[in-house]
């Protein structure tokens, strides 16, 4: 019996060990043949290229426009669909192209940030892709203020009519 168990697990182990024996092959045959397409040119991927990674809104004041934009461009030989748009906080709000964008054609994230928010801006928005580089992180910075005290003429004491 124990002949058998024995037996019966060199088996079972020369068999796993054959079959990750031919995936790996396989594997390798794979990937050397995608490494040979690309190196001919045939492979078409999009690739994703910002004009700026960064915007400074720099000092303004609460309750002013949040809003900014970050151009793009597919730079690739593919169609370019982006997948997702996500910000560091819930604060900014991203909003991006849902159509594919051919090759060569430019297209515009927009971030909205919320401006009622005293102090330092510094967030991130993570932009996923079907590109080459499928993962490029965007960042907005600036300093919100309040708004100065508007002046305001005292008023006048009326004026009294001369009889």
């Amino acid at each position: 019996m124990k002949k058998v168990i024995i037996l019966s697990l060199i088996a079972l182990f020369c068999a796993s060990f054959s079959v990750n024996a031919q995936n790996s092959n396989t594997g390798k045959k794979d990937a050397a043949k995608t490494e040979q397409t690309k190196a001919k040119g045939k492979v078409k991927v999009a690739e994703i290229t910002f004009e700026s990674l960064e915007y400074d809104y720099g000092n303004i004041y609460k309750g002013d426009n949040g809003e900014c934009s970050f151009k793009f461009k597919n730079t690739g030989k593919a169609p370019l669909t982006i997948t997702n748009c996500r910000a560091s906080c819930g604060c900014t709000v991203p909003s991006w192209p849902k159509d594919p964008i051919a090759p060569g054609k430019t297209a515009v994230i927009k971030v909205k940030y919320d401006t009622n928010r005293i102090g330092t801006i510094n967030k991130s928005i993570t932009v996923s892709s079907d590109a080459v580089n499928n993962s490029v992180v965007l960042h907005i910075k600036g300093y919100i203020s309040e708004k100065p005290a508007e002046s305001v003429p005292a008023q006048q004491a009326p004026m009294m009519k001369a009889n």
